[in-house]
């Protein structure tokens, strides 16, 4: 038989303490322990890159809206069309000069063998209609400005504008002439811009190698089939 003595050492052994049952997660009613609760999976939203999200450090920014795992086959053949026709775009940019003031004596220079830009595939033209960047360096009078128009709107679809120098960018040394535009960006939109008097070769080529990166994110055909 079982002493009293003995079933009281296996009850002290074996009993359940409120410190226990705090800590451990045991019921006060049964002895046993509680299962998990379950918590709720988050759906993911797919939303463009582009918007609502911030990078990180060194992390590499999608350029394409189509990277989503329930993406058609169409969509991922118009985001490949457009890598294909950015890559032949950012490799063959051909701009046209527009030289007004000093700083196209360093665009010439730019077009020289120490920096030579026919190493990125640029290749200076005389007529607008086969150039795809125009590179206005100088000063822009009230005199100067329709003709500046009119050779932008002469330029074939995409085309893009680079204002070189600071009378270019916002009238520099002229700015208060009564005769001298402030900016090219008043006439034509720009897309990059140059600053100096007159800045270097150096910097054109920078300006001109930010635009491939430029060229390299358009997304012209995604545009046009989303809307």
């Amino acid at each position: 038989m079982i002493s009293a003595s003995h079933s009281w050492k296996v009850y002290l052994r074996y009993r359940v303490s409120p410190i226990q049952t705090g800590f451990r997660g045991y019921s006060d009613k049964c002895g046993k322990p509680e299962k998990p609760v379950a918590t709720p999976k988050k759906q993911k939203v797919h939303v463009n890159p582009h918007v609502g999200r911030s990078y990180k450090v060194g992390e590499v920014r999608r350029y394409s809206p189509f990277h989503y795992p329930e993406q058609s086959k169409v969509e991922w053949v118009v985001a490949r069309l457009d890598d294909i026709l950015n890559w032949g775009r950012k490799g063959s940019l051909w701009p046209l000069t527009f030289g007004l003031a000093c700083c196209a004596l360093e665009m010439m220079h730019y077009a020289g063998p120490r920096y030579d830009m026919d190493r990125y595939g640029m290749v200076f033209r005389g007529t607008p209609r086969q150039t795809d960047v125009i590179i206005v360096a100088g000063t822009v009078t009230n005199k100067m400005a329709p003709i500046l128009r009119k050779t932008y709107d002469m330029m074939p679809e995409p085309r893009f504008v680079v204002s070189m120098g600071s009378c270019a960018i916002g009238g520099g040394y002229y700015h208060y002439t009564y005769s001298t535009v402030r900016g090219c960006n008043r006439i034509i939109p720009v897309d990059i811009y140059v600053p100096g008097c007159p800045p270097t070769a150096e910097a054109l080529l920078y300006g001109m190698l930010l635009l491939v990166k430029k060229v390299k994110r358009m997304r012209l055909c995604q545009t046009w089939y989303r809307h």
